[in-house]
């Protein structure tokens, strides 16, 4: 006897590795290599964020954090960009992006060097930005431009 019946489809969600990585405590931070700035030159920054893939589908998205440092503590943020291309708020007496008033969707805290971590989110289609807020470290140019699509 056949049974027909009608279960509901599930998407699988998105899977996306991420690498923190920096090229040593010992390398002087630049400043000035924060999202949107004008003339950046992302070559020289010394820290970074990597998401493979960078393009995901809507819905359930899992990153897989690696903090590929080998001496420093860094982490991962998701964050929606309200407005492409313009710069995330930033506390300059601080160092780092105003976490409550940029759209923080979720994160993996701080990771000591060779740490691993896990954050699985439910995203819009939208443009975002993965990045590190420990003290300095989004301003030396360590963020990534990541998108969901539809």
């Amino acid at each position: 006897m056949l049974i027909a019946g009608s279960a509901g489809v599930v998407q699988a969600a998105s899977l996306v590795q991420i690498s923190l990585w920096d090229k040593g405590a010992s390398m002087e931070m630049p400043m000035g290599l924060a999202y949107a700035t004008p003339g950046i030159d992302p070559a020289k920054a010394t820290m970074g964020v990597k998401a493979l893939p960078a393009v995901v589908k809507a819905g359930q998205v899992t990153f897989n954090v690696k903090n590929d440092s080998k001496d420093t503590i860094h982490e991962m943020i998701v964050m929606q960009l309200a407005d492409p291309g313009k710069p995330l708020p930033y506390i300059d007496s601080e160092n780092r992006v105003d976490e409550d008033k940029a759209g923080d969707k979720g994160e993996v805290s701080e990771l000591d060097p060779g740490k691993s971590g896990t954050l699985t989110v439910d995203l819009t289609a939208g443009k975002y930005l993965l990045i590190c807020n420990v003290p300095g470290h989004y301003a030396a140019g360590m963020w990534a431009e990541f998108t969901v699509e539809p």
